[in-house]
């Protein structure tokens, strides 16, 4: 039947021409964004993960950036603490020699004093964003926290996770000693701690005590004991510097790897959620170009519906 009321023929490509622009709209949005879900209302789970990854891998951006600052704060104070004990050997030698009979202890001081003051100048030389930990005032046990990680469990809860530096046990001096004619009330470090009293003949009674550290000890007139003292004092030092930097080149190693790891990490990550909502531009690509012929023909399709009702006119001339 012909109707001037309801021509089926144009609803029927009108609906197949709404369809075939909504499916192009969409693909076009597709190939703009680069993502094929870029909105809740395309994949509300898929939005949902996405979303929250990415804000997990910008967290553990920052965690990276943590890595590498405390990274530079290790290896500025290894660096010092290495070039420590080359300095603390040099006055070992020096207290070496001045057991030499005959030989003139003064001007050794001399030598020695000028390598005290080396080892101050590389103590107080040793910071990085404004921390220093070969001369500060921490106290026994203080250590230092570095941001290392960040973590989501399956329920949802997120932590922090740190690697922790014992700064005390590399402390060379306490930030109040300022020079050599004084020492530290209290939380010495290593050069400016008081040195231990000396037994040379093991009978437990000292036969040299003393007042002073290695950063202001003095030989211009001390006696052949008291510098044996004074050697093996040095070379317990010695002992615990080169265990600080070991400590702390073990600490620089650990800290590599884990941001090696986390920036791994975020490349998987940033991988897993362009599986979940990334376009297929080749698949999008081919798609549009069907839906654009699609578009044409519904075009095409809808104005020949629409012609039949004008050929009813010719009915009536």
């Amino acid at each position: 039947m012909s109707s001037i009321h309801t021509n089926t023929a144009a609803m029927t490509a009108l609906k197949s021409l709404q369809a075939t622009n909504k499916a192009l709209e969409s693909t076009q949005k597709n190939i703009s964004t680069g993502f094929r879900v870029s909105d809740a209302s395309d994949n509300a789970a898929y939005w949902s993960i996405a979303t929250t990854m990415r804000s997990d891998n910008k967290a553990l951006s920052t965690v990276e950036d943590a890595l590498g600052l405390g990274a530079a704060k290790v290896d500025v104070a290894y660096t010092a603490m290495d070039s420590a004990i080359d300095v603390v050997d040099e006055i070992k030698a020096k207290l070496v020699a001045s057991r030499e009979p005959g030989v003139d202890k003064t001007k050794i001081q001399s030598e020695i004093g000028a390598l005290q003051e080396q080892l101050k100048s590389i103590a107080d030389s040793a910071s990085f964003s404004g921390e220093n930990w070969l001369s500060s005032s921490e106290a026994s046990g203080a250590t230092k926290e570095i941001v290392a990680s960040f973590t989501r469990s399956s329920s949802g809860t997120v932590s922090v996770g740190t690697v922790s530096v014992d700064v005390f046990s590399s402390k060379l001096f306490d930030s109040a000693t300022t020079d050599r004619s004084t020492l530290a009330s209290s939380n010495q470090g290593l050069l400016d701690s008081v040195l231990a009293d000396y037994d040379a003949d093991g009978d437990t009674t000292a036969d040299a005590t003393y007042t002073v550290s290695v950063y202001n000890l003095d030989i211009s007139s001390a006696t052949d004991v008291q510098i044996d003292g004074m050697i093996w004092n040095v070379e317990n030092v010695l002992e615990d510097m080169t265990t600080s930097a070991a400590d702390l080149g073990a600490t620089k190693s650990r800290i590599d790897m884990q941001s090696e790891f986390v920036g791994n990490l975020m490349d998987s990550i940033s991988s897993g959620i362009g599986k979940l909502v990334d376009a297929d531009m080749t698949e999008e690509s081919t798609r549009l170009q069907a839906l654009q012929t699609q578009q044409q023909l519904g075009i095409q399709a809808l104005s020949m519906a629409n012609s039949g009702s004008q050929s009813l006119l010719s009915l009536f001339r």
